[in-house]
C-alpha cells in the first residue's frame, strides 16, 4: 500500500487540466450549465460518486460563520446517533479545516487502483486537501487548479459504501460552489448562518445559488445563536436573535435550529474532538443530534423517492 506524494497529486492535476477538466467540459463548461434561466444540468445527469448513496453540502454565504464546525459535528452525529455510514469532504481547498477538527494529520494510502483512501475519526471517513499540503503553507491556485482538485477528492478517492457525504463546502458562491453543485448529485443543501443581518444576506445568495442549479434546501441553521453564561445562566442575544429563522419562513426554507455560542463548543473543536463526540450527552450535542435526524429523514425521504428527486421540504 503506498502513500500518497504531494508533488505527484500535484503533477496529476495539471494533467488533469490539459486533458480537459471536468470530463471535458473545461472551466468555459463549469459556467456554461448556468444559462438565462439559472439552471444546472438535471440531478439524474449528474455523474454518481461510486458506493455514495447521498450527499449533502453544508455551506454558507460567508466565512467565520462556524460552517466547518457545524459540518463536522452533524457528520458525527449522523454516524454516532443515525448509525449511517458517513464520509465527509472538505471542498474548501484554500483554507481547509477538517484535518484539525478532526485531529487527523498524516498522507493518505493508495489502493489498489490508485485511489486515495480516506482517513477515519469518530466514524467518519475524511478526506481534505489539508491531508496533501504542508501545515501552514498556502494553496496559491487559480481556478482550474482548484477544481481539478477537487475533481481528485472526490472521484480519485476509494470512499466505500457509504449512507451520506457530508461536503464541507467553501465559503460564498463562486466558481467552486457552482461547479460542484453541477457536478455532484445533491440531495440538497444545509445553509449556516449567524443571526445578524449581515451575515443573513450572505445566506440568502448562498441559497438562491443552490435553487439556481436546482439544489434542494434542506434548511437553515442559526448559529452562535445565542450565549448562556455559564455561571447564572442567563441568556444573551450577543449577535441578536431569530433572523435566521425569520429568514428562513421569508424564503420558505424549514429552519432546522439554533446552536448557542459555547465555549464547549470552541475548546473541543480546537483539540480536535467535535462536542458531539466529546461530550455525547451534553445540551448543545443534542441540538446536532436532533438536527442530524431531521435531516437523516430528509434523505430517507429523497433515497426512497427515486434518484434525481429531492427530499420534501417543509417550513416551521
Amino acid at each position: 500500500m503506498a502513500t500518497v506524494r504531494p508533488r505527484r497529486l500535484l503533477l496529476n492535476v495539471g494533467r488533469t487540466i490539459h486533458e480537459g477538466l471536468w470530463q471535458g467540459h473545461g472551466t468555459r463548461g463549469l459556467a456554461s450549465g448556468v444559462g438565462s434561466q439559472g439552471r444546472g444540468p438535471p440531478i439524474g445527469s449528474k455523474p454518481a460518486v461510486e458506493g455514495v448513496q447521498s450527499i449533502i453540502a453544508v455551506a454558507s454565504g460567508k466565512g467565520g460563520v462556524g460552517k466547518s464546525t457545524t459540518a463536522v459535528n452533524l457528520a458525527v452525529a449522523l454516524a454516532v446517533e443515525c448509525r449511517l455510514r458517513v464520509g465527509l469532504l472538505d471542498a474548501d481547498v484554500y483554507g481547509p479545516s477538517i484535518p484539525s477538527l478532526m485531529k487527523l494529520q498524516g498522507r493518505p494510502q493508495l489502493d489498489s487502483a490508485s485511489r486515495m483512501i480516506p482517513m477515519e475519526n469518530y466514524g467518519v471517513k475524511c478526506m481534505s486537501m489539508g491531508f496533501l499540503m504542508e501545515k501552514d503553507a498556502p494553496a496559491v491556485w487559480r481556478g482550474p487548479m482548484v477544481m481539478s482538485a477537487l475533481e481528485k477528492l472526490v472521484r480519485g478517492v476509494g470512499w466505500g459504501k457509504l449512507d451520506v457525504m457530508v461536503v464541507d463546502m467553501p465559503p460564498g458562491t463562486g466558481d467552486a460552489q457552482i461547479s460542484i453543485s453541477q457536478r455532484l448529485p445533491l440531495a440538497g443543501a444545509v445553509i449556516v448562518s449567524t443571526p445578524q443581518d449581515i451575515a443573513l444576506i450572505d445566506a440568502r445568495r448562498g441559497a438562491n445559488m443552490f435553487r439556481k442549479v436546482d439544489v434542494p434546501i434542506l434548511g437553515l441553521i442559526e448559529n452562535m445563536s445565542f450565549f448562556k453564561c455559564p455561571k447564572c445562566g442567563e441568556r444573551c442575544d450577543v449577535f441578536g436573535h431569530g433572523g435566521a429563522q425569520t429568514t428562513a419562513q421569508e424564503m420558505d426554507m424549514e429552519f432546522l435550529g439554533e446552536v448557542p455560542l459555547n465555549i464547549a463548543i470552541r475548546e473541543t473543536s480546537d483539540a480536535g474532538s467535535p462536542i458531539v463526540a466529546a461530550s455525547p450527552s451534553s445540551e448543545v450535542a443534542m441540538v446536532y443530534k436532533a438536527i442530524a435526524v431531521r435531516l437523516a429523514a430528509k434523505l430517507q425521504d429523497w433515497t426512497s423517492s427515486g434518484a434525481g428527486a429531492g427530499p420534501k421540504i417543509t417550513v416551521q
